[in-house]
Parts: C-alpha cells; structure tokens; sequence
C-alpha cells in the first residue's frame, strides 16, 4: 500500500469549499453532553488550516449507531456547538446531511465559515457505501479532505465513496497516521521492534504475518502468549489459549527462525485461580502454571526482560496489553511496557484503543512519538492491508 499521499497542504483552497471527513463519534453522557472532546480538538488543525487559507469547510462525520433516520439523541448538534467554542466562531449546523436545505446553506458557505452536516448514519445509503448519496455529498464541495482516521478501513460514502466524484487528499491527523506507522513498518531505525499483546492470537494473525517480514524482535505478552508457550509444549493451567491456531504458531516460529527474528516469550506470569479484581496474584513459570490457575499478566523477569529490549530498540511498535491491566493487581506488566516506552530514545509509536487507554491512563501520553487514532484502523494498517478510505486519496 501507498502510505505517500497528496495532503490538504498542498491545495489551492482560496474560494473553495472542503468537504472534510472527521470523527467526531464522541461519548455523550446521559444528559446528551460532550464527555470527551478529545476527537474534536484533533480535527481542529485540519478544519483551521482550510479556513486560514481562504476555504470553506463542510464537516462531517457519523455518531453512534443509528438504527434508522432521525434520531435526536444522536445529533451531532452538540458538536457543533463545541466546535464554533474552539474556533471563535459560529458553525452552522445542517438539518440533515443531503437535501435541498443543505445544499442551499453549503453554496450560501462564505470563505473563512464552517458549517456541520448532520449525523451520516441517520442514512443507510452512507454505510452501504451508495453511490448516489457519495455523488450528492460530494456535490456539496470542490475537494474531499479525508481526516477520520477511525473510518478509513470501511468503504463508506464518506470515507471512500466521494472519492469518485472529488479530488481527494488526506487532512493532517490521516498524514501523521501515515507517517508514524507506514514509516515505521517501510522504513523504520533499526531494530525494529513490535510488542503484541491483548487476548487472543486470533486478532493478531494477520499483523503477526506481517511483522515477521518486517519485525527484528517480537515481544509477546498478554493472553496470546499463552497459544505460544503450549504450542511449545508449556503447561498452562486454564489460561486464555487458541487451540486451533497451535499449529500456525508452530510454522510461524519456524518462519520467525528462518528470517533471523526473535520472539521473545515470557519466562514468568503472575496467575490467579480466578478471572476477578480481587484475585490473590501468585507468581510462577510462564510454561509451569498449576492446573486450577490462568495466567492474568507478565511476571517481574519478564518485565525487566521486555524493558531491557524496548530500550535498545530504534522503532517500536505496540499493539494490546499484557494483561488484564484494568485489574490493578494484573496491570504492572502494561505498565512497565509503558514506562520502558517513554524512557526510550528511540522512534515509539502506540496503536490500539487498549495499549491508548494505558499509556494514557498512566500519563505517558506526551512521551510517546505517536499515538493513533484509530484501533482497527491501525490494527489493518499494520497487518499491511490496503485500507478503502487511503486507497482512494492521491498519491503524492
């Protein structure tokens, strides 16, 4: 896949209306208010850049899961309200995102306004990826500026189906995506180095796939690790395991072997007897555990072990916990990869919404390189899959 694309900075915008992709799915609470707002002030270098430039900005995105036509609950007029809060100005908020009305308000759009189409998937069409409402929502615009991050590996409407009917480029937050994970996967500092963890190898098949390519070190925690050591004849006890994917890790580790990759397993977990909060962690050989007890997160060896690799590597890329890190006593595993992480000289790049809420949570945030946006969005992205929503922007 291309990861060079043609970017919102290199378009004459003066007098010209930008139908701009965002993500605005944010939580509301239950009264209907803004929880976090954090997706919206991502957007806003993109939305101010077109409107700096002497551009128009028709914005739009999808909230929630409609289940079909107008809901009020899921208007994104909230959104508006805090988005005209951030940019000093009024935006307009659309009745709908199609129809007479909206068009008529996106043609009255004067240089230096924003306006906001409402919640796309209050239209089946747009899921469906439907012609004919991609064709009347690219009417509305001169060019598509695609900056979802989170959408772009769904052929929607408005991720990738505008695409036909508009010159299409990437806004600012899509371009770092690109940058941070097509660089570190395409031309990383060496070694390169990928720590996976979460639950089931199954999820990570394919970017396992595609590491082993590309990777110089795989570090393997979480409950994944746990189909590697049994495949590798490990007694496990109950812990989360893949049975039938046994055999694939076995062909993979013999590929891993070939290409002069290492995985590096761990040697000790903390385990428990049952899947609880309040579960007395007991600590035992990764490839030893009793019978009656599951594997709940990395021991202290490992820690230190997957610490020491972290900071020599040149690029990291992390993927998924490495262990059930939202129970305090199974969560030091994560968070000593984090930790190992901001202390890293080299390039750090986190993807995956569980691996974001720790770093996050633990307010390392701002010590990483780059975090994404986008969970499954990045999660195809590092399996090396083309993504509908890149594939149909300019290449540079």
């Amino acid at each position: 896949m291309n990861y060079n694309k043609k970017t919102v900075a290199g378009i004459p915008l003066k007098g010209k209306k930008a139908l701009v992709r965002c993500d605005f799915n944010v939580p509301l609470d239950k009264n209907g208010a803004i929880a976090d707002d954090t997706r919206i002030a991502a957007a806003l270098p993109t939305i101010r850049y077109i409107l700096e430039q002497g551009g128009a900005a028709i914005l739009c995105s999808h909230l929630g899961r409609p289940k079909g036509g107008f809901e009020p609950e899921l208007s994104l007029k909230p959104v508006a309200k805090r988005l005209g809060e951030y940019l000093g100005k009024e935006v307009a908020m659309a009745p709908d995102c199609v129809g007479p009305a909206v068009s008529a308000m996106a043609s009255a759009l004067k240089p230096g306004e924003a306006m906001l189409l409402e919640n796309l998937r209050f239209h089946k069409e747009e899921e469906k990826n439907d012609p004919a409402f991609a064709k009347e929502l690219a009417s509305l615009a001169d060019v598509f500026v695609s900056d979802a991050f989170g959408t772009v590996h769904r052929a929607h409407a408005s991720t990738a189906g505008v695409a036909a009917y508009l010159p299409a480029y990437c806004g600012f937050l899509i371009e770092a995506e690109l940058k941070a994970i097509g660089g570190a996967l395409e031309n990383p500092r060496r070694p390169l180095l990928a720590v996976l963890g979460g639950a089931k190898v199954s999820d990570k098949l394919a970017v396992l796939d595609n590491l082993i390519d590309k990777a110089d070190v795989l570090l393997i925690g979480g409950g994944m690790a746990f189909t590697f050591i049994k495949a590798m004849g490990g007694r496990i006890g109950k812990s989360l395991v893949d049975e039938d994917k046994i055999p694939y890790i076995i062909d993979m580790m013999v590929k891993a072997s070939s290409k002069d990759v290492e995985i590096i397993l761990p040697s000790d977990v903390l385990a428990a007897s049952e899947f609880s909060a309040g579960a007395e962690p007991v600590a035992c050989e990764a490839d030893n555990i009793p019978d009656g007890m599951m594997g709940l997160d990395i021991g202290e060896k490992t820690r230190e072990t997957f610490a020491e690799e972290i900071k020599r590597a040149g690029t990291i890329i992390w993927n998924g916990p490495m262990g059930v890190f939202e129970f305090d006593a199974f969560s030091k595993g994560t968070e000593a990869v984090a930790r190992a992480m901001a202390e890293c000289r080299g390039v750090t790049v986190i993807g995956g919404g569980d691996s974001v809420a720790a770093v996050t949570k633990l307010g390392l945030a701002g010590s990483m390189d780059h975090i994404s946006t986008g969970g499954g969005a990045s999660l195809e992205l590092m399996e090396g899959k083309e993504l509908p929503g890149i594939a149909c922007l300019l290449d540079a």
